[in-house]
């Protein structure tokens, strides 16, 4: 691990409030919206609640993003959300922060949306489907897709190590592509409303349930029915986030302290309304059997082939290649930027610390490549992504609670932006992400203990970085 010492060199300013928000609109539209919508609807059964569920979903969201303005506006710098719990707790909770990130949350959606991308892609080119295998060892089996992936984050690592404008250039070009292929989709989507689908869909919108694959209803209690609610979130709040990507690269930006806070806000407005209104889209073109029977949990696969016929399938694996594409980039270059915070805090490897000659923390970029890669090589990282739900909503409520303790510990603080609807907002998305973490803790404990598993890791690793430091520090003064 790591000493204070870093490069020379500066991050330079070169992203502007459109470069901002394409990048948090970019990392937050993956692949999830094309997909998770198969298990929601299986868990709550009805479209009421699948839309109900992508609503509350955007409200958290949009409440944590508004939320967030404060604490970017008082520390417009590399390392967001890390930052952020170091000033409000102190060096442990943050590090466990970035310690998860590191080990799952960042590199782990890394390799989920790469995998995306090489699985859409086997649309148009066959030979890279994750059904080629091209080496077997044992229980250890590599797809074509996997070494797509790989490829792919390789590639991408390799750009953002040129400096921050060619990745922000990517990330601009793919998400407005995105952006504008997804209203496209939409548009269409509503113009080919089948009346009898959406009747039928909405006739007994709020009944809660589970709509098995097999096309039987399992009836819910109160009790069970919270319980398929919080499952079903596991998969719009793994769509909604890297909400907060621009807080990790506010060292870049041109004006920090404005612009992390427009950027998050209207990236995940923007974001918000095409979640719900695809979802509506697909409620108005498949029935809820279709949907939760969607090969391979496709739903949007099965929604393009109604909306523009047999050339649809081509269609919808274009726009996911696009979407992951853009999506990883964003994830790639957002990344590195919390490794590199934690390094020069002493908590990282050293080498993390410093800068290359484009003034991007090259060492941070490709470790995290690295790890990303092997979870690729896995095939867990769906697994861990699912468990690691319940950590990411903990680190966001414990963040928000921060704002409350830095009201009190620095009330005199400059706060160019405060938190809109403080102290209400912040404390109702508090409540909601409490309420979520509790029922999961409840009903789906599996998704909790795992989770929590690599969260308590990172504590020996901490004191021995610690150690490290000391010994370093100890070696310094005999010197």
């Amino acid at each position: 691990m790591a000493d204070n010492s870093s490069s020379s060199s500066k991050m330079k300013h070169e992203l502007s409030l459109l470069d901002g928000t394409m990048l948090v609109a970019g990392s937050m539209i993956g692949s999830g919206i094309f997909i998770v919508s198969a298990d929601i609807i299986r868990n709550v059964g009805s479209s009421g609640w699948l839309i109900a569920v992508w609503i509350i979903t955007g409200f958290m969201t949009l409440t944590a993003a508004l939320s967030y303005g404060e604490l970017s506006a008082m520390f417009p710098k590399a390392g967001g959300q890390y930052v952020y719990l170091k000033e409000s707790y102190n060096k442990l909770i943050a590090f466990l922060y970035g310690w998860s990130f590191f080990a799952v949350i960042q590199t782990g959606t890394i390799a989920a949306v790469g995998v995306a991308f090489s699985k859409f892609t086997a649309y148009l080119i066959p030979a890279v489907s994750e059904d080629n295998i091209l080496v077997s060892i044992g229980s250890l089996k590599i797809s074509a897709a996997q070494i797509v992936s790989i490829v792919l984050i390789f590639f991408l690592t390799f750009i953002n190590t040129k400096g921050v404008k060619g990745g922000k250039l990517i990330q601009t070009t793919f998400t407005l592509t995105k952006l504008l292929s997804l209203f496209g989709l939409i548009g269409f989507g509503f113009l080919a409303f089948k009346g009898d689908i959406w009747q039928a869909n909405w006739a007994n919108a709020w009944d809660l349930h589970n709509l098995n694959k097999d096309g039987s209803v399992t009836a819910l209690t109160l009790s069970t029915a919270l319980g398929a609610i919080a499952a079903a979130m596991v998969g719009s709040i793994f769509s909604s986030d890297a909400w907060n990507s621009v807080t990790f690269v506010a060292g870049e930006m041109k004006n920090p302290k404005r612009d992390v806070a427009l950027s998050m806000m209207f990236g995940t407005l923007i974001v918000t309304v095409i979640y719900v209104s695809a979802n509506v889209v697909y409620t108005g073109v498949l029935s809820l059997h279709d949907i939760a029977t969607a090969d391979k949990d496709r739903v949007a696969v099965a929604a393009s082939h109604v909306i523009f016929g047999n050339i649809g399938t081509y269609v919808i694996a274009l726009m996911i290649m696009i979407s992951t594409f853009g999506c990883n980039n964003g994830l790639i270059l957002s990344g590195a930027r919390v490794y590199y915070t934690m390094a020069k805090d002493g908590l990282f490897f050293k080498k993390t610390a410093e800068l290359n000659k484009n003034a991007v923390p090259e060492f941070g970029l490709w470790i995290q490549a690295v790890v990303a890669s092997v979870l690729c090589l896995s095939g867990k990282y769906g697994d861990l992504l699912d468990m690691i739900s319940f950590v990411v909503v903990v680190f966001y409520v414990l963040t928000i609670i921060g704002i409350y303790i830095l009201r009190v510990k620095r009330p005199d603080a400059e706060r160019p932006y405060k938190a809109i609807g403080y102290p209400i907002l912040p404390a109702i998305y508090i409540l909601m992400g409490v309420a979520f973490c509790i029922l999961l803790c409840v009903y789906k404990s599996d998704y909790v203990k795992y989770g929590l598993g690599i969260v308590l890791i990172g504590i020996p690793i901490y004191y021995i970085s610690k150690s490290n430091i000391k010994n370093d520090d100890t070696a310094d003064l005999v010197s």
